[in-house]
């Protein structure tokens, strides 16, 4: 299997007054095309940390982040920053939508950026709110959307520029269960349909359950575990 996204011995400590606080220690770690992989850990453990480091947002302290074969730790922040544009996709527990814009605006943006032309953005907009069944509410505002609608806006956001995996942080920890499945379903079929990759940090156990394996974070370690 082709690795898109791996952790090599990835060190990351946090100094509060006199202590020193280790959150990842020698941490190794592979994502592969099309895997869906859940990071269960308790608050606090360092799941967003993972999570910024994986995707560029933060440098580890020691170690190398390698995304779709390419090692990230020597490359100046412009070059990281043009990786995490075009090849990681992010969802947040928030959406984090920006409000004055239509749900197809909000899609097309990422494109505009990457230099895409307005049609062919408006295209492929329209084609992702279609396959996350929300279609119809293309030209609605974030704040005219339910929780569930928001969220599908912006996992579509988040592919837009078809990335080569993508990372979540508590998509579904703002929902109830039945939207949160709702959402995760349509999150899956994206992930099953495109060939993402995808690491997904939750709460929510039957969700992981649904996912390819998963993993947690023990002594600063990235380990495997069974539900």
């Amino acid at each position: 299997m082709m690795a898109v996204l791996e952790l090599k011995k990835v060190e990351r400590h946090f100094i509060q007054g006199s202590r020193k606080l280790t959150v990842l220690n020698g941490a190794d770690f592979k994502l592969n095309k099309g895997e869906m992989v859940a990071l269960v850990a308790p608050s606090g453990a360092g799941k967003s940390t993972l999570l910024h480091i994986a995707g560029l947002l933060e440098r580890p302290d020691a170690g190398e982040v390698i995304v779709n074969e390419q090692a990230s730790g020597r490359l100046s922040d412009d070059r990281r920053t043009a990786i995490r544009r075009n090849e990681i996709g992010f969802v947040y527990q928030f959406h984090h939508l920006l409000p004055e814009f239509s749900a197809l605006e909000n899609v097309m943006i990422p494109q505009l950026v990457k230099g895409l032309n307005q049609a062919e953005a408006r295209k492929r907009a329209a084609q992702l709110l279609d396959y996350m069944k929300i279609g119809k509410r293309a030209e609605h505002r974030p704040a005219e959307l339910s929780g569930g609608e928001q969220q599908r806006v912006a996992i579509a956001r988040a592919v837009a520029n078809a990335p080569l995996s993508l990372l979540a942080d508590e998509p579904t920890g703002n929902l109830d269960p039945s939207t949160a499945s709702y959402v995760f379903e349509a999150l899956e079929a994206l992930v099953r349909q495109s060939g993402l990759a995808a690491l997904i940090a939750t709460h929510n156990y039957e969700i992981a359950a649904r996912m390819d394996r998963c993993v947690t974070l023990s002594e600063g370690k990235i380990v495997d575990f069974q539900l």
